[in-house]
């Protein structure tokens, strides 16, 4: 009798396309869930915008070719801006990751996708099986918590959704196995239609634990369920008199979120410093915690040196006594600044941290912006000149977000936004419960891994 040859296993292949910095990381955290409980897969991608760090940082292999585009991906922002990519090399670029997408497919595996309908697309046309995160889109855009159209909208329900026709069609495909929205209204609108449609959270909330004992934070984000409904932490509320807990701290705390992409982010931090200007003026006889989550990408000097400006005093330690709510801080590199009653600290190592210690923000940012009102706080948002942050982003976010967001007109309007939040409790609770719900609990990326084992990696 002959002998058998011994079964071997194939490992299953997966490649994640993403396009774009936030739909980078959120994929990655996706990936680390499923290595840690599927080491029999094989772990691709290929970023369509940028270079990828966050996929290299992790150690997964690119498939194709990469590079940074001048508009970083905000092409729908502005049309000048996809005018730059094209010069820069943009067709040349998506054909050749194309080629390098159905090259990959060819040999066998699944490919998730994460973000809008251009990584969509380029799944579906592989021809391999496929999933999709959407980070770009949500019901919130055109509808309020019970369903019905925002009055703003106009016709731009017409689709009947804030997914075209076109992109529910690529999701109803055969091919497609698994769609994870980023928030339960949008899944239930998608499951009006034959789209396999998940509701398991949002893996921006993951990640974002602090490092600092949980008695210097201000709030606390319980253990939900993420099927259960979304209730503020009962951290955030004294028992005593109902009020938000940050209401009874001595000092304001307040983080700044100037955005990432360089130079936009370098003139929101000017605006957002005029911003500060008013609300020293505002509470002079209140101390100001103050917290600036700078992206690692961005170069400090030019932060430094717009804030001595404007009189803020630099100091090569914390310059407050063991007693100050920011000591100690888990950043030992936070360059550290004072001016009359307030500390400012510049991060780029306590992300978490910082969202988590302040109560109030400044924010010219979209994911980070997003990050600390899922964590039930409100920020107070101003346009800038782009091209991400402009009016018209500025206006959308505050669709997506609610009542979440302050949208201010200029910088001096501020700190009026603040006092006037600062004397409605009971919008507070409001903001606090809207956030939870638009956002989702944390844990997000374990559960789409977990599916993404049961749905597409069979």
């Amino acid at each position: 009798m002959p002998l058998q040859s011994p079964r071997y296993s194939t490992p299953q292949r997966l490649l994640c396309l993403s396009n774009g910095h936030g739909e980078d990381v959120i994929a990655v955290r996706i990936l680390q869930a499923l290595q840690a409980t599927a080491n029999d897969t094989e772990l691709f991608a290929l970023p369509l915008v940028g270079e990828g760090k966050a996929y290299q940082n992790l150690g997964i292999p690119l498939i194709g070719t990469v590079k940074a585009m001048p508009s970083g991906g905000f092409v729908y922002m502005d049309g000048r801006q996809l005018a730059r990519d094209v010069r820069g090399g943009l067709l040349q670029l998506t054909l050749s990751q194309f080629q390098a997408i159905r090259q990959w497919a060819k040999q066998g595996g699944s490919i998730l996708s994460v973000g809008d309908i251009f990584p969509l697309l380029l799944a579906y046309l592989s021809g391999a099986p496929y999933a999709f995160v959407g980070t770009a889109k949500s019901e919130y855009y055109l509808r309020d918590d019970a369903g019905n159209w925002l009055p703003q909208v106009g016709f731009d329900n017409w689709a009947g959704s804030d997914y075209f026709p076109w992109e529910r069609w690529l999701m109803s495909r055969s091919r497609c196995h698994a769609i994870f929205p980023r928030d339960t209204l949008t899944t239930k609108v998608l499951q009006q239609w034959d789209i396999p449609a998940f509701d398991l959270g949002n893996p921006m909330m993951d990640g974002l634990e602090p490092q600092m004992a949980r008695s210097l934070l201000s709030s606390t984000v319980a253990t939900r369920s993420p099927y259960a409904t979304l209730e503020p932490s009962p951290a955030r509320w004294t028992a005593t008199t109902g009020l938000p807990a940050f209401q009874s701290h001595e000092d304001l705390r307040v983080v700044l979120l100037p955005g990432s992409r360089i130079p936009e982010a370098y003139e929101n931090w000017q605006l957002i410093l005029q911003a500060l200007d008013t609300l020293l003026a505002t509470f002079p006889d209140r101390p100001l915690s103050i917290l600036a989550a700078i992206s690692p990408n961005l170069n400090l000097e030019p932060l430094d040196y717009a804030l001595a400006g404007r009189g803020w005093q630099a100091h090569r330690y914390f310059p407050q006594p063991p007693s100050h709510p920011l000591a100690p801080f888990p950043d030992s590199q936070t360059a550290w600044f004072t001016r009359s009653q307030a500390t400012l600290g510049l991060t780029q190592l306590a992300y978490g941290d910082s969202l988590h210690f302040a109560d109030w923000a400044i924010a010219m940012a979209g994911t980070a912006t997003e990050q600390f009102v899922g964590l039930g706080k409100p920020a107070i948002t101003l346009p800038g000149k782009g091209p991400q942050f402009t009016p018209q982003f500025a206006e959308a976010q505050t669709r997506l977000l609610g009542q979440s967001v302050i949208l201010v007109e200029s910088p001096e309007q501020v700190a009026i936004a603040l006092q006037d939040l600062m004397q409605s409790p009971e919008q507070l609770q409001q903001i606090a419960e809207n956030g939870y719900r638009r956002m989702g609990a944390p844990g997000a990326a374990q559960r789409i891994a977990q599916c993404l084992r049961q749905a597409l990696l069979k």
